[in-house]
């Protein structure tokens, strides 16, 4: 399921709008970097919160069972973000860094990107506004081989991080 929700995405990649900034920064045969942004009324705190119980914000049109509620994020350094469920289980990461309420760095190559052999780094930063809210971050970096063919796939990468990213930031009250 996620695989084809993921592929689907190339069509509707271009076609994003909505709160979050989101920009394929680089892109070639052999890597991509991306850079989304967002701003919540959330404070760091309750973004944090949020962000390491991913059923909470994370579309279940992106998993492999359909359900967000299978995944767990354990946010300590080698924890894992996996997806279990009756029949399978996925890693779909692994905790590089955690510092709860301001960053969180995963070895996450999501979905068809983990058959390419690739690595990608993710990392996702809360920086404390003025008013309150949070400016929340996803810097992506993924790099392989030029046979990859990464350049082609960042389109999809970017929507379904823009779509998570618009979750993740959502009001309290939606």
């Amino acid at each position: 399921m996620f695989r084809n929700a993921f592929l689907a995405a190339l069509g509707g990649a271009v076609s994003l709008i909505g709160c979050a900034h989101a920009d394929v920064v680089a892109g070639a045969p052999d890597h991509f970097t991306l850079k989304l942004e967002a701003e919540t009324e959330l404070s760091p705190d309750e973004v944090w919160v949020r962000l390491i119980d991913p059923k909470t914000w994370w579309l279940p049109d992106h998993t492999y069972s359909g359900d967000s509620a299978n995944l767990t994020i354990d946010p300590v350094a080698g924890g894992l973000w996996r997806e279990d469920w009756d029949g399978g289980s996925v890693w779909h990461g692994s905790v590089l860094r955690a510092e709860p309420g301001k960053v969180l760095v995963l070895n996450a190559p999501f979905g068809p990107l983990q058959d390419m052999a690739v690595r990608s780094v993710w990392t996702i930063s809360l920086d404390a506004q003025e008013d309150g809210g949070t400016k929340i971050t996803f810097d992506h970096v993924t790099n392989g081989s030029s046979a990859s063919n990464l350049e082609a796939i960042a389109p999809a990468v970017d929507f379904v991080k823009s779509e998570a990213l618009k979750s993740l930031a959502r009001p309290r009250d939606e």
